[in-house]
């Protein structure tokens, strides 16, 4: 990577028996946490803003007979990196996958990202940053604005002031207050129970933490706003197979937007999964478990 030291892979311990949880170190220091488990093909699975890798635990037993399945935390999420001494901008997060997919998945990977975790795949395969062989999109803003572009800019301003001392004590205990387990039932379309428990792993840590505090301040402050709409220039560079994977039911990405960026792509598919939300993982896992499989097998 640029002459760069590469990054580097520890384990760590056993985890549940059976998933095995590691560390991969990036030149800058900056640590991802993952879980991985089955043999074969490498197939990274990337989650959602906010979320963490238990996103894809309801699928994760249909791909590993299969496949390697490697579930990262991105940084700021879970037990990754989260200390503000990074620029956490979307071409950081696009170096830190790229240095990750070459020295765990190796030279032919392939990666699936949603929400957050699909802006960040896209910008890293879009940036040379890394190749997948194959590229899963699932449910993303791509090149449209925000659905809800007012609540988006009040999340973002209310991160950023984070970074003024004092408040990001503050703040920290009042995500977890705005970002409440029934939150994450209201994601799902077939109104899983077991979404609960995913919104209350992932803000579980967060009440108190004024580092990630400082940190997600950081992100807030850099992330893109708005459309994206240079990218409909530049999908026709992607010439891996490229599925977007869409739910019929999130509201926050809409599926014309999908339908408009296929135009574009040279190698694209379009799958849409019936009766699924925003958690795509909790409404059909054996669904979705079927579709990266056909795709990346």
């Amino acid at each position: 990577m640029d002459g760069r030291r590469a990054g580097t892979v520890s384990s760590l311990r056993s985890y549940d028996g059976a998933v095995r949880l590691r560390l991969y170190h990036h030149p800058d220091g900056a640590r991802v946490a993952y879980r991985e488990l089955g043999a074969g093909p490498g197939l990274a699975l990337l989650h959602s803003g906010l979320l963490s890798h238990k996103e894809w635990e309801p699928v994760v037993e249909h791909l590993a007979d299969r496949f390697r399945v490697v579930l990262p935390d991105l940084p700021l999420h879970g037990d990754s990196e989260d200390r503000p001494r990074h620029p956490y901008t979307l071409d950081w997060f696009a170096e830190v996958l790229g240095g990750f997919a070459a020295e765990v998945l190796g030279p032919k990977p392939l990666l699936a990202g949603h929400d957050a975790g699909a802006e960040i795949l896209l910008h890293a395969a879009l940036n040379g940053h890394c190749r997948p062989a194959r590229m899963v999109l699932m449910p993303n803003r791509l090149h449209a604005p925000p659905t809800y572009p007012g609540k988006r800019m009040a999340w973002q301003l209310a991160t950023q002031a984070a970074a003024v001392p004092g408040l990001d004590r503050l703040l920290s205990h009042a995500a977890r207050a705005v970002f409440t387990p029934e939150r994450g039932l209201g994601l799902s379309a077939r109104s899983n129970l077991a979404a609960t428990d995913l919104f209350r792993h992932a803000f579980a840590d967060v009440p108190g933490n004024s580092s990630l505090a400082r940190s997600w301040a950081k992100c807030a402050r850099s992330w893109p706003r708005g459309a994206q709409t240079h990218l409909l220039e530049q999908y026709p560079r992607l010439d891996m197979p490229v599925l977007l994977l869409w739910a019929d039911q999130d509201r926050l990405h809409p599926l014309a937007t999908a339908e408009e960026a296929l135009k574009a792509l040279p190698r694209g598919q379009l799958r849409v999964l019936q009766s699924t939300g925003f958690l795509m993982a909790y409404d059909d896992p054996v669904g979705l478990a079927r579709e990266l499989a056909a795709f990346c097998g």
